[in-house]
């Protein structure tokens, strides 16, 4: 809202409700959402939240009519890729940004915890004098400060780190120290953007114990996140799109709202939408389009919170019947551009899941080992990447993924064992036929889109290697991708580029040069859903025509997209195999009950570490006897079953080595 523009401001209870000045020229698209709206205004008496929100930016329409309650007590996610909004809605609501049409209730300033996003610490400072500088802020200091934030330094693991400076710390540590300031004056709304984006699976499932036992309290919690296994913990979801909004409601109510139906097949039918699923394809038949017409080998199946937003963002650009603009993947190009990009590597001698014999291996590590002084960042590890495999490294920080890469690509030297490339010790020749995805992106902030594809395949010597770019016909002399919005930014400074399309610059330049080998380092971290199902699209594509993949994901919801995984923890593997292998017969116990939030208290009192999903409360790898005797031990009544643990779940146990977990490795 501009200075001119008059405002009302009312308080009631000392909560604030601002209406900012109506702007004609906003228009909302009702056909953008599915049929779950949320209520059509804030409910005064229960929540905070934010009513007919419209923000813009000059000429550029960041909000458009958004609604969203936030209720206390509960955890409320807004989920979009970057660009989508996120961050304008929670800094509006946060009372950092003015609005310019729409009402804003929300507590007094002092009442209100906001992480912005990439954490709000001070790296100069140490971890005690971060607590000493937000406290005395807030007013909270002396014995009330020590009293708070004991318990809180002691659930995030920091209690030994009061004297390191905060910018020595972990990306997972700085994170858990952002959320401790910003709770330690007791909010009655706490505001977090995109608290795990980049942070490992283990410290986000921290994160989330912290956000769940805030939200049990009684706090109102709102988050953005893009990682979708997270929004489904939420009670409440609001899906965003080029800042409007595509579906709302519990996660639960917007898969059951999906138009049409769900399918699922082994290759991709033409004529309708369709995207990937690791080794099979899910397509999407609007309402009134049969599968028996327009896919008859495809058979209907449950969607799931994944399919309905993927669902949601075609419904929302009207591509439900275009298959060549929906399966086309952005960052990657074609499925023509991805096949080429095999060009040169001979064709896999079996399947993508299939076992690869050592002299067929792309990259292999033989019982290497990597140490630092005293230090073992890497100990004894046998990999293989083979042709037309698709491997998955996961791990926390720290477990040893990263100096594992650089091993493989020469970039350390091995203190023990051995590492081959193609074959041969890692060399400039044999780091040619490679393609490098970092997690730093490495592209050119200061030359164009063009001129960082072009400087890749030379620097590769691709030069001059062409491909299309895409239906528009443009050439740029490059094996480059047939990103359309790429193709329309071609003379854009990639520092200017958002970061979703960075991300995806990056991935074009990893295939410039139609590497036979491909090494991601978290290439879809902040990408929306269906751009990062395309963008799997391109990875499995290239691993049909012969390429091998290594790739690293904080996402678990990626996992399936692997054909197998490998699991590290300090420096060794502890895991490997299929999903189903790793997961096996492991269980969690579920627990249902009018409150949730007695069942979490409960449960966390006795240390069984519980978790949120919704309105119930998970254990993972939990004694089903040592859940009901804890319950009833504090008189809560709830409804219990032991089902089966999911991924993530199972990942946390293993990495950590929890006692749920042994003989698992």
């Amino acid at each position: 809202m501009s200075a001119d523009e008059p405002t009302a401001e009312r308080r009631h209870g000392g909560a604030i409700d601002e209406t900012a000045s109506p702007d004609e020229t906003a228009a909302v698209d009702e056909t953008a959402s599915l049929d779950n709206a949320l209520p059509a205004a804030p409910d005064p008496a229960a929540d905070w939240g934010v009513h007919d929100l419209t923000v813009r930016y000059g000429a550029l329409l960041a909000l458009d009519g958004v609604e969203l309650p936030v209720p206390r007590g509960l955890v409320t996610a807004v989920v979009g890729g970057d660009g989508a909004g996120k961050t304008t809605l929670l800094r509006v609501l946060a009372g950092v940004q003015t609005a310019s049409r729409g009402a804003v209730r929300r507590p007094p300033p002092r009442q209100i915890g906001f992480v912005a996003a990439g954490a709000g610490v001070y790296d100069d400072l140490t971890v005690a004098e971060n607590l000493e500088f937000t406290g005395g802020a807030y007013g909270v200091r002396g014995a009330t400060l020590a009293a708070r934030a004991a318990p809180l330094l002691a659930r995030t693991g920091l209690a030994d780190a009061r004297p390191r400076l905060a910018g020595k710390l972990s990306g997972g540590m700085r994170q858990k120290l952002a959320f401790v300031l910003a709770v330690l004056h007791q909010p009655q709304l706490l505001i977090l953007d995109e608290p795990t984006t980049g942070v490992d699976p283990v410290s986000r499932a921290d994160l989330w114990r912290l956000i769940a036992a805030c939200a049990a309290d009684g706090t109102a919690v709102v988050l953005a996140t893009t990682y979708l296994d997270e929004a489904e913990r939420a009670t409440q979801v609001l899906l965003l799109d080029e800042g409007r909004t595509l579906a709302a409601g519990r996660p639960e109510q917007i898969t059951a709202a999906v138009p049409g139906t769900v399918a699922e097949a082994a290759a991709a039918p033409g004529g309708v939408a369709a995207w990937r699923r690791g080794g099979t394809w899910r397509v999407w038949l609007p309402p009134g389009v049969s599968a028996a017409g327009a896919a008859p080998a495809a058979r209907p199946v449950t969607p799931d919170f994944a399919d309905a937003v993927i669902v949601a963002s075609l419904a929302r650009h009207g591509r439900s019947t275009d298959k060549a603009d929906v399966s086309a993947p952005p960052g990657g190009g074609s499925r023509h551009n991805a096949r080429a990009s095999a060009a040169g590597a001979s064709a896999p001698r079996q399947g993508a899941a299939g076992a690869t014999a050592p002299a067929d291996a792309l990259a292999e590590t033989r019982a290497v080992t990597r140490r630092f002084g005293s230090f073992t960042a890497v100990e004894c590890v046998d990999l293989g990447v083979g042709r037309g495999q698709v491997v998955g490294l996961l791990g926390a920080n720290g477990a040893g993924k990263t100096t594992l890469i650089r091993l493989l690509l020469g970039l350390l030297g091995a203190t023990a064992g051995t590492a081959l490339l193609f074959g041969a010790p890692p060399s400039r020749a044999t780091r040619r036929r490679l393609g490098y995805m970092p997690q730093s992106l490495g592209v050119w902030d200061d030359l164009t889109v063009d001129e960082n594809l072009q400087f890749s395949a030379a620097a590769f010597g691709a030069a001059g290697a062409a491909v299309p770019r895409a239906a528009s016909g443009a050439s740029s002399g490059t094996a480059a991708a047939a990103d359309p919005e790429l193709d329309a930014r071609g003379g854009t400074l990639a520092g200017d580029l958002p970061l979703g399309l960075r991300r995806r610059l990056a991935f074009a330049a990893a295939l410039s040069h139609r590497p036979e080998l491909l090494v991601l380092d978290e290439p879809t971290s902040g990408v929306a859903a269906l751009a990062r199902a395309r963008l799997w699209e391109t990875i499995r594509e290239a691993a049909e025509a012969g390429v091998g993949v290594l790739v690293t994901t904080h996402s678990l919801d990626e996992a399936e997209q692997c054909d197998r995984l490998v699991l590290m923890a300090a420096g060794r593997i502890v895991a490997r195999g299929t999903i189903a292998e790793i997961v096996g017969g492991t269980t969690a116990v579920e627990v249902d009950c009018a409150r949730w939030d007695d069942a979490f208290k409960t449960l966390d009192a006795a240390g069984l570490r519980p978790a949120l999903s919704g309105r119930r409360v998970r254990v993972p790898g939990g004694d089903a006897a040592r859940v009901q005797a804890a319950l009833e031990a504090h008189h809560v009544a709830a409804h219990m079953r032991v089902v089966g643990a999911t991924f993530e779940e199972v990942f946390v146990q293993i990495t950590t080595k929890r006692p749920a977990a042994a003989g698992r490795t």
